[in-house]
């Protein structure tokens, strides 16, 4: 069913969804995650992860640090494990 807005011309042109950046997905994918952005930016950023493999990677990392975090449940690190991440950021 179509809706009473919609005219011929837009079967015929229809709406193409305008590019959006790797920067401008990463501002955004928070509130994306929360379905917290307008439709429009949605469709954008959807079609950004269909053609970029990286921000791809990005949102399902996202995804997995949330849902770590929600779960309330903690890990515990092996012997040392602070020790060498604190060394390999003060190395970098």
């Amino acid at each position: 069913m179509h809706q009473a807005h919609e005219t011929k011309r837009d079967h015929l042109y229809p709406m193409k969804v305008i590019e959006i950046s790797c920067l401008e997905v990463w501002r955004e994918i928070s509130n994306y995650l929360d379905g917290d952005v307008e439709p429009e930016m949605r469709a954008r950023m959807e079609a950004h992860f269909k053609v970029c493999a990286h921000c791809t990677a990005i949102l399902d990392g996202t995804k997995n640090v949330v849902k770590l975090v929600g779960d309330g449940v903690e890990y515990q690190m092996p012997e040392g494990f602070s020790k060498r991440l604190y060394g390999k950021i003060k190395n970098k």
